[in-house]
């Protein structure tokens, strides 16, 4: 019997795949925190020396993966414009290939929907 991917697990995939993204758009790499619930995962520099903290959210489907809490984004947002960094967000959700009830396991084929990552304005409205 396959065993079923953790929270942490699951938030591990999610970021591997952010992170192949990242480096195929050019961004270096600051600082990388895996840790659930510990935010940003990713601080990156572009070439013009920007920086960007990415957010990166784990869902199952069929959870959308590109909702995110609003109010907890605001701050999040306040946090960057005090950091001179511009936010990214990236929301990655997994599912079972033979349905929503069924857990990811480890070694099995899943199902992976990411849309790519957006760009949140940090100005104040």
């Amino acid at each position: 019997m396959s065993k079923p991917l953790t929270e942490q697990e699951l938030h591990n995939l999610a970021m591997n795949h952010v992170g192949k993204d990242l480096e195929q758009r050019g961004f270096e790499f600051i600082a990388v925190n895996s840790k659930l619930k510990k935010h940003p995962q990713f601080v990156c520099m572009d070439k013009n020396k920007q920086y960007f903290f990415v957010i990166v959210r784990v869902v199952i489907l069929p959870e959308n993966p590109n909702n995110y809490d609003i109010v907890w984004m605001e701050s999040f947002k306040k946090h960057a414009r005090e950091k001179d960094a511009k936010v990214l967000y990236a929301g990655v959700g997994v599912g079972h290939v033979n349905g929503e009830n069924r857990p990811i396991c480890l070694g099995e084929e899943y199902l992976l929907e990411y849309n790519g990552i957006q760009v949140l304005e940090t100005n104040l409205n």
